[in-house]
């Protein structure tokens, strides 16, 4: 199964989704895609997600995002990231493809034909 994490409004989440879809077709593998803003992530799920991403809890964030100065997150720990993310659902990067205890956060979407391959 590979659950992908999408923001429909998004340019980069759709071309993510087209890749994904081909290749959960071509497999024969269930696709699960989650609107993360209108089902949003807990707490838990967070930082279950960020386990299977590696790196840091911030690469997990859109700095970009005003809701970012809003909370003053420049300085914020790990812990109040996953809180702000649980929250505010715009702040999480998007999109992020996840198979098994693999995740990757899909930018550029181009990268994806080659971890896919990896992850299968």
């Amino acid at each position: 199964m590979i659950t992908l994490y999408h923001n429909p409004r998004c340019s980069k989440s759709r071309e993510a989704l087209a890749i994904v879809e081909e290749f959960s077709q071509a497999r024969g593998w269930r696709l699960d895609v989650v609107d993360y803003q209108k089902i949003p992530l807990n707490q838990e799920q967070l930082t279950q997600l960020h386990r299977q991403l590696g790196g840091t809890v911030r690469a997990m964030v859109r700095t970009n995002e005003e809701e970012y100065a809003a909370l003053d997150l420049a300085q914020a720990g790990d812990a109040e990231l996953l809180t702000a993310l649980a929250s505010t659902p715009r702040l999480l990067q998007r999109p992020i493809v996840v198979i098994g205890e693999r995740a990757l956060i899909a930018r550029p979407p181009e990268q994806l034909p080659a971890w896919l391959d990896a992850a299968s």
